[in-house]
């Protein structure tokens, strides 16, 4: 594992990392209307689409299902084990065709790692413009891919692969977990801090990436965060103390802690500067370099959310900003915060904070998140 790790880490030094100008004539990223989980529906579409899908009845082993927006569906065996179950693919992120296939897969691993898991074998989910797509470009796809399974010894077992306009790539995960040790975003109680494992900022990297405002040290921490796998999940998921724990994609901190904050029945308070943010981003986003999928959110999270008075919406939609393969979002006793913070920075966390805290149970209130 040791000499695949550090094949890896090669490879990510490579002239895989030069500009886009550099390393190819064509931008893969302009078949994708979006990318990455920016790419998702928007929140009250998805609602609006789903909200006349019929149901079905509840299954006595399914012990996680649609029910609170979680990341992954829990399957239980027996009393001992239960599977994990998810499958996540988006559209180019970035032009550089290794990579991008490198985060679609990290960032579906790790929503079975958000659920206190541990994947055990994936398949691939695949679809380019075969034409229009050379067959390297394709190749480098899926070697990405391969490549972030080997690192975490997840065997990638075969897929799907389909003719498709946009170019799409992703795994179908499974992964075992104890029922004991599943962790879901609805369990939060009043008194857990709030931790935050990876900066803010991801989308706003890629929007400047897609208009040529990074340079090439930004593109780096660019890439390490789109390839870092949530692997602390898994021991995550041994201690009773953590409560809640989710991954920041699509939907931004703020529609991720809105989410939690919904499925528990309680209220979230944020300490803004406590938040850890990538520096490129957050000097962009002063600028106003944001993704659609931030106004996207903001509009479908707005009466959730609550900002200070004399905040900007520059400054409010960093919150918003959609996030691929983002840091996990835990909820831990406030008398463990420290030891999951310092094994967090053992397992290479190192931007790992606690950035608030779960303040009641109120049920009827509306404004779920309070950033301060």
């Amino acid at each position: 594992m040791d000499s695949q790790l550090g094949a890896f880490q090669t490879a990510l030094q490579s002239d895989l990392l030069l500009p886009p100008e550099v390393r190819q004539p064509r931008r893969l990223t302009g078949f994708a209307h979006g990318g990455g989980c920016g790419c998702k529906v928007e929140p009250a579409e998805l609602k609006r689409i789903l909200e006349r899908v019929p149901t079905l009845s509840p299954h006595p082993q399914l012990l996680v299902g649609v029910e609170n927006s979680d990341d992954a569906a829990v399957y239980q065996l027996n009393s001992e084990q239960a599977l994990v179950f998810t499958n996540d693919f988006q559209t180019p992120l970035v032009d550089d065709p290794y990579i991008f296939g490198c985060a679609s897969a990290a960032n579906a691993l790790s929503d079975v790692y958000a659920m206190g898991g541990t994947p055990i074998m994936a398949t691939a989910i695949a679809g380019f413009p075969v034409n229009e797509v050379k067959t390297e470009e394709l190749q480098e796809i899926m070697r990405g891919g391969v490549d972030i399974c080997t690192r975490t010894g997840v065997p990638l077992a075969g897929g799907h692969t389909i003719e498709n306009p946009q170019p799409i790539f992703g795994l179908a995960v499974v992964g075992t977990v104890h029922p004991r040790n599943i962790k879901t975003n609805a369990a939060s109680r009043p008194g857990d801090k709030i931790i935050l494992t990876k900066p803010l900022g991801i989308g706003v990297l890629a929007s400047a990436y897609r208009i040529d405002q990074l340079r090439e040290d930004e593109y780096r921490v660019f890439v390490d965060a789109l390839t870092e796998v949530n692997t602390a999940g898994a021991w995550l998921g041994d201690m009773p103390e953590v409560h809640g724990l989710t991954d920041i994609t699509g939907f931004g901190l703020g529609g991720h802690l809105v989410e939690m904050a919904e499925g528990g029945r309680v209220r979230m308070l944020i300490h803004s500067q406590q938040v850890p943010m990538y520096a490129a981003a957050e000097a962009l986003a002063r600028e106003g370099v944001f993704p659609g999928g931030a106004y996207r959110n903001m509009e479908a999270y707005d009466s959730r959310l609550s900002f200070g008075d004399d905040w900007d919406i520059d400054r409010q939609l960093i919150y918003t900003d959609p996030q691929t393969n983002g840091g996990l979002l835990i909820t831990v006793a406030p008398e463990a915060a420290d030891e999951v913070l310092q094994r967090l920075y053992e397992h290479g966390c190192e931007s790992s904070t606690v950035i608030g805290e779960v303040i009641d149970n109120d049920s009827d209130w509306q404004e779920r998140v309070l950033f301060r």
